[in-house]
């Protein structure tokens, strides 16, 4: 089992915890108040930092809730932390809604995923072997009606 060191950085920041056993994701918890408003993105303080093993990353991820109920996410989801990172976890969510949203202190705003890293070894080559899809990207595969063109 990997290990994930905490370090309150202030005394009354909550520690990252799973909600309930066979959870993916620890709860992050705001360590201020803010406003973020429709179309405005903020980053958030949660008042702790990480020591990540070597060999893993955390992942940043938005709460399902949040970004279905009010349109609020993580913006640059998944977020990355490397295990060399020691500063503050800060999560940067954005307003996707329609009306101000309220973050206060102690509130849950993002998950954090601890993920296994595989380090690829860079080969730089002339030619890259044909395969069925090709350079086909963006839709390319369809299956969505409003991605097929009308004829």
């Amino acid at each position: 089992m990997a290990i994930l060191k905490v370090k309150k950085l202030f005394e009354d920041a909550v520690v990252p915890s799973y909600a309930h056993d066979g959870d993916s994701g620890l709860d992050l918890f705001s360590y201020g108040d803010y406003v973020i408003g429709p179309g405005e993105r903020k980053l958030i303080s949660t008042g702790v930092a990480f020591e990540i093993q070597r060999g893993y990353e955390v992942q940043i991820r938005p709460r399902s809730g949040l970004a279905y109920k009010r349109g609020v996410t993580v913006l640059n989801s998944p977020g990355t932390i490397d295990s060399g990172y020691r500063g503050e976890i800060k999560v940067i969510l954005i307003n996707h809604g329609e009306e101000d949203f309220y973050v206060r202190r102690g509130d849950k705003i993002a998950q954090a995923v601890l993920a296994k890293v595989e380090r690829a070894e860079i080969e730089v080559v002339s030619e890259l072997e044909d395969s069925v899809r090709g350079e086909g990207g963006f839709g390319s595969t369809g299956g969505h009606s409003s991605l097929r063109s009308e004829s």
